[in-house]
C-alpha cells in the first residue's frame, strides 16, 4: 500500500515500505516503464476527485524522482472515482476505490 490522509495527497510514512519496492524493481529493470495510477472513492465532486488523484500520482512520481529514478520512466494519471473496485456505499468499499496502481508499459 501507497496511504494517504483523507483528503490529502501528501504521502504518509507507511507508505515508503511499497515505494522502495517498485523504485527496487525498477533498478532491477533499468529498461522497464511505469504507469502510476491513481484513484478516489466517490466522495467529493468528480472534479475534486480527479485533481486530488492526479495529485497523489504526482506525489509518488515525484518520491521516485527524489530516489534518483529517471523521470522519462514515469509517467502518472489520476482517474478519480471513474474506476471503482467496489459499490463504495460503505467505509470499507470507499477504502478499496482508494488506491494506487502500477501499470508496466511498453516500449
Amino acid at each position: 500500500g501507497v496511504f494517504f490522509d483523507f483528503d490529502r495527497s501528501t504521502l504518509k510514512p507507511e507508505s515508503e515500505k511499497e515505494l522502495t519496492t517498485i523504485l527496487d524493481l525498477l533498478t532491477d529493470y533499468p529498461f522497464m516503464r511505469i504507469e502510476i495510477e491513481a484513484h478516489t472513492d466517490d466522495q467529493g465532486t468528480d472534479d475534486y476527485n480527479l485533481r486530488l488523484s492526479e495529485a497523489r500520482a504526482k506525489a509518488v512520481v515525484d518520491w521516485l524522482i527524489a530516489k534518483k529514478m529517471e523521470p522519462e520512466r514515469l509517467t502518472w494519471k489520476g482517474y478519480g472515482e471513474s474506476k471503482p473496485l467496489a459499490k463504495g456505499t460503505s467505509e470499507a468499499e470507499r477504502a478499496i476505490n482508494r488506491r494506487v496502481e502500477f501499470k508496466v508499459m511498453e516500449r
